[in-house]
């Protein structure tokens, strides 16, 4: 129940609405508006409504539904968990989330298992998927509980305050120990499962990168997308001369050298690690960092290379 203050009076239902149920997006409370789940003394109201002083408002939040999927004990590592937000550790092989005929074996499976808290995102009882990482991409991932956590981790995206540092094996001696990667980057023109910056639609991409050790045919480099555009590390680097190793997509098709062979088979998947993520918790605004461990098969390709060059 809300009761409306002199400094409330006047102003639209729907405004007010959105800055007092902070969990929820302007379409949500208009929903609930139009399924007369807000009554204002006693009545139904609309979005344009004004607020008089002393008026009372009355909210019934629907109970959350059911997404609809099934929860599976799949193994994941969390990082970090509370009632705002979980942090994880994905697998490389895991689909983030369901979609195109895959209903299971994904993340957002494995945390419905998990997470007990769920409080429902988008009237939904599920987590909130608010970035993604490839499904042959390891590494930290977070996802919110709650309308307020999504709401606010969406727009730490959008603006750019969330902070990516990633772990990436690429083929080649690179030129150079740090740099910038600029283009846009889109669907590519002909083949539609890659992405490119001869699309002709792209966005604006940056990559930071700096070059962490040297095997000879290969360089171990740390990137920080500075933009999220769709495979843009993977593009960036193999576009520039230098593809992540073992990158089916992005890769080299057949290569000559058989240290890269022997490597890419240790591999078996682009060598992408998501190391790193630096946001502000939805709820307390405190920075938090958390980092994700080298996995196995990383670290096992990494050996090779490195006695190799004893």
């Amino acid at each position: 129940m809300l009761k409306i203050t002199k400094e409330l009076s006047g102003k639209r239902a729907d405004v007010v609405l959105s800055a007092f149920l902070s969990g929820l997006t302007r379409s949500q409370i208009k929903k609930l508006i139009d399924n007369n789940r807000i009554i204002v003394q006693g009545r139904t109201i609309k979005p344009s409504t004004k607020f008089d002083e002393g008026d009372v408002v009355q909210i019934a939040l629907p109970d959350p539904e059911p997404l609809g999927l099934e929860p599976e004990d799949l193994s994941i590592e969390l990082l970090y968990e509370d009632e705002s937000i979980v942090v994880v550790d994905k697998p490389a092989g895991m689909t983030v989330h369901p979609g195109a005929g895959v209903n299971n074996g994904t993340l957002v499976n494995a945390l419905l298992f998990k997470c007990k808290d769920l409080s429902g995102i988008g009237g939904k009882i599920r987590p909130g998927i608010v970035h993604r990482l490839d499904k042959y991409t390891s590494g930290v991932m977070v996802v919110a509980k709650n309308d307020q956590a999504h709401n606010s981790l969406v727009g730490q995206f959008k603006a750019r305050e969330v902070k990516k540092k990633y772990i990436a094996l690429v083929e080649g001696n690179v030129e150079g120990d740090s740099g910038v990667f600029e283009s846009e980057i889109g669907r590519h023109p002909t083949n539609r499962i890659k992405m490119s910056s001869q699309a002709k639609a792209g966005r604006a991409s940056v990559t930071k990168w700096k070059t962490l050790e040297r095997y000879g045919p290969a360089t171990l480099v740390e990137s920080e997308p500075r933009t999220g555009r769709t495979h843009q590390i993977r593009v960036h680097f193999s576009e520039s001369g230098y593809p992540l190793l073992a990158d089916k997509v992005y890769g080299s098709k057949r290569t000559k050298n058989d240290v890269l062979k022997r490597a890419s088979k240790l591999m078996g998947r682009q060598a992408l690690h998501a190391r790193e993520l630096g946001l502000k918790h939805p709820l307390t605004g405190e920075s938090l960092q958390f980092k994700a461990p080298l996995p196995g098969d990383m670290e096992r390709t990494l050996e090779y290379l490195r006695r190799l060059g004893e």
